[in-house]
């Protein structure tokens, strides 16, 4: 059976970097900065496909420590982006963002993070790589 081998993020052309790590999730933040105060739905839409994202996004990484770092970053750019836009729109949110707006971007960095990693742990699970045991610090 021929081995699973994505492209890793580090070796794609630094453009395809920046795109698919920063203005892809700040692109979706911005959707759902603008949906939010629009529909639920919509905004409930964008939010599947940032997490789908967030999880395929794992994959193009060692392990699932890798895709952890990108689904942090990647969470909360959304999430700010996600909160600015919808201050400057200044619609009326039509899905809560909770009594402090500002921690929904920790549910969207510990989302992403978590996805992500479990992404790339699949990813290396399905190339065959061996677990990466990583040293504890007091050893």
């Amino acid at each position: 059976m021929p081995r699973y081998s994505p492209v890793l993020l580090r070796d794609r052309p630094r453009h395809v970097q920046v795109i698919s790590a920063v203005v892809a999730p700040a692109a979706l933040g911005a959707g759902a900065g603008i949906l939010v105060g629009v529909s639920a739905a919509g905004y409930w839409a964008i939010a599947v496909i940032a997490a789908a994202g967030a999880f395929l996004s794992g994959f193009e990484h060692r392990d699932g420590w890798g895709g952890a770092d990108r689904g942090f970053s990647g969470g909360i750019i959304y999430g700010v982006v996600l909160l600015v836009i919808h201050a400057l729109t200044g619609t009326h949110a039509k899905v809560s963002l909770g009594s402090f707006p500002p921690l929904l971007v920790v549910v969207t960095t510990i989302f992403g993070t978590l996805l992500a990693a479990a992404g790339g742990r699949i990813a290396r699970a399905q190339r065959g790589d061996p677990p990466r045991h990583e040293p504890l610090l007091w050893r």
